[in-house]
């Protein structure tokens, strides 16, 4: 399966953002899929994941209530909507897919074997 995220860009702080991650060779919803992001000079963090063949989601504490996941099966695609986006959002965002995960597993990097390139997003102060 072959991942591209897009849509990164820079925004004012309590601006929004809207990426995208086109899936190509799967289908999207036999798949588990996370957002995670990366800022300079840290360790890459999980920001939000839907479950394969469900609408269950999960987020990070930090964009609770503020980012929201969601996948068009029909486009393929997976989203995050990112509202009220704050300086410390700043990151590489990257989308990561994997299937068989047992929900512990969801919020962790290492047990994605598919990834995206990566799509900046900076916000300004």
């Amino acid at each position: 399966v072959q991942l591209q995220a897009f849509g990164g860009g820079l925004v004012q702080a309590g601006g929004s953002l809207r990426l995208s991650c086109a899936v190509s060779g799967r289908t999207l919803s036999s798949y588990t899929m996370g957002w995670f992001r990366q800022a300079p000079g840290k360790e890459r963090e999980f920001v939000a994941a839907i479950r394969e063949r469900t609408t269950v989601t999960y987020y990070a504490d930090s964009v609770k209530g503020r980012f929201t996941i969601s996948r068009d099966n029909a486009k393929n695609t997976l989203y995050l909507q990112m509202n009220s986006l704050k300086p410390e959002d700043t990151a590489v965002y990257y989308c990561a897919a994997d299937r068989g995960m047992i929900q512990s597993s969801v919020p962790v990097s290492a047990y994605y074997d598919y990834w995206g390139q990566g799509t900046q997003v900076t916000v300004s102060s």
